[in-house]
C-alpha cells in the first residue's frame, strides 16, 4: 500500500508518525515554490470538523497483514496470514472507546493501519473518517484531517526542539482548517495553559523532542501534541504504560480536558485503571484479530475479575461472538 518508508529511522524531512509527518514534509513543501491553488481548490482541501453524534470513524470488515520494508524501500511480504481478520468498529463524535485484549490480539495493528503505517497492507474492508475514505489517503494527510496516534514508545528526534516541533505542527493543522498561522508569541500564549494542565515546566519546550526523556515525560509530550493539534479522533496506544500514579492522573486529567462534542477518543489498554480516570462509553475486546465482544464499563470489570475467560464465558452464554 505504501512504497515509501515513512515510519522508520528519523531522516531530515521524513519523520516517524502521522502527526510528525504533518510537520516536516508538508511544511518544507509549503515553504518551497509550488503551483498556485485557487480559493475554490483550497476550500475543497480544507479539513472539516465533526458534529456531535455523527459517525466520525467507521471501520467495516477490515483485514490486514504485515509487510516488511527493506532498506531500499522495497516491500517483502512476510506471508499472507492476516493480523486483522475482519474488524468492525463505529465511533461517534463525543464518544470515548476503549479497546482491550491480550498481547498479539491486533490492538496496536488496528491503530497503525488506521493512520497508514506502511508495515501493514490492507487486504479487505473499508474505513471512513468523517465520511471520507481513509485508506486511500497518505499518512500525513490523515493527520492534517485530524487523526492522531500516540505511540507506545515515542521516538526521539534530536536537533528539533519541542517548541519548534509543536508550532510547526500546530500551524500545519491550522492551515488544513483554513485558519491563520500563529506567530511565536501568540503560539506561546496558546500553548502555556496546555503545559500547565500537564504539570510540565516551560523549560520543557527548549528540550529536543523526546531526547533523553523518561517514559513518563514522553507520554506527557504525546498528550501535549494532541492538545496542540486539537485532533478530531485521538488513538491513544497504551498511553498508561510506564506511568506512575501521579503521572497517570495528570495525563488522564489532560485527556479529559481535551474532550469535545465534535471529537472522539480511542484508548488501547491492558488495564482497567486507565478507565477509572477516563470513562469510556464503550469497551471492546479484541482476540485473534477481531473484536469479539463490546459493551460498557462492565466489560472492563469482568476482565479485571475473571480475565479473558470471563468474556469468553459471556460470549458462550450469548450464543455467538457477533461484535
Amino acid at each position: 500500500m505504501f512504497s515509501t518508508p515513512v515510519f522508520g529511522a528519523p531522516a531530515r524531512g521524513k519523520l516517524i508518525c502521522c502527526h510528525c509527518q504533518l510537520i516536516l514534509r508538508p511544511t518544507l513543501r509549503h515553504s518551497a515554490a509550488r503551483p498556485h491553488r485557487s480559493a475554490l481548490q483550497h476550500r475543497r482541501r480544507k479539513a472539516v470538523r465533526c458534529q456531535a453524534g455523527n459517525v466520525v470513524l467507521d471501520v467495516k470488515d477490515l483485514s490486514a497483514k504485515v509487510v516488511k520494508h527493506d532498506g531500499g524501500g522495497q516491500e517483502d511480504e512476510l506471508g499472507d496470514i492476516p493480523i486483522l481478520k475482519g474488524v468492525n468498529l463505529q465511533v461517534r463524535a463525543g464518544e470515548v472507546h476503549a479497546i482491550m485484549g491480550t498481547n498479539g490480539s491486533g490492538k496496536s495493528t488496528l491503530a497503525k493501519c488506521l493512520v497508514g503505517h506502511p508495515d501493514y497492507e490492507i487486504i479487505s474492508g473499508t474505513a471512513t473518517f468523517k465520511g471520507e475514505d481513509l485508506l486511500s489517503v497518505e499518512p500525513e494527510e490523515r493527520a492534517r484531517k485530524g487523526l492522531f496516534l500516540s505511540f507506545q514508545s515515542p521516538i526521539e528526534v534530536p536537533g528539533v526542539t519541542n517548541i519548534d516541533f509543536l508550532r510547526m505542527s500546530c500551524n500545519a493543522r491550522r492551515r488544513s482548517l483554513g485558519k491563520d498561522e500563529l506567530p511565536p508569541l501568540e503560539f506561546y500564549a496558546y500553548l502555556a495553559p496546555k503545559l500547565e494542565a500537564l504539570n510540565m515546566p516551560a523549560s520543557f519546550l527548549e528540550r529536543q523532542v523526546n531526547y533523553g526523556f523518561s517514559g513518563g515525560e514522553k507520554k506527557r509530550n504525546e498528550i501535549l501534541q494532541l492538545a496542540v493539534l486539537e485532533a478530531d479522533v485521538a488513538i491513544l496506544d497504551e498511553i498508561d504504560s510506564g506511568l506512575d500514579i501521579d503521572a497517570l492522573r495528570d495525563v488522564a486529567k489532560a485527556v479529559n480536558g481535551l474532550k469535545r462534542q465534535d471529537s472522539a477518543t480511542i484508548m488501547v489498554t491492558h488495564y482497567k485503571r486507565l478507565l477509572t480516570y477516563i470513562k469510556p462509553d464503550a469497551v471492546h475486546v479484541m482476540e485473534a484479530g477481531k473484536i469479539i465482544y463490546s459493551g460498557g464499563m462492565e466489560v472492563a470489570d469482568i476482565l479485571e475479575a475473571d480475565g479473558y475467560k470471563g468474556v469468553r464465558n459471556l460470549i458462550a452464554e450469548r450464543g455467538n461472538g457477533v461484535q
